[in-house]
């Protein structure tokens, strides 16, 4: 078993919902409700805290890009 250096390792940014929000553009009551439909980003529960990684968010918005406005 091989195990890698945590010096190599690179953290990932996590927002918070506010963050997120405002990098989104959209208010943070849409945010929540975008968890509670399952619409929004993925994001993580860590403890009472919800964060959204950058990674997660980038993944959301590329999923999000139409060409038309036919497209669903």
């Amino acid at each position: 078993m091989t195990t890698q250096n945590p010096k190599h390792l690179k953290a990932e940014r996590l927002m918070t919902p506010g963050e997120a929000a405002e990098f989104l553009r959209v208010s943070v009551s849409w945010l929540s409700k975008s968890r509670m439909t399952g619409r929004g980003p993925t994001y993580l529960k860590l403890g009472r805290s919800i964060r959204y990684g950058e990674v997660a968010i980038q993944q959301w918005m590329n999923s999000r890009q139409r060409l038309s406005t036919s497209e669903q």
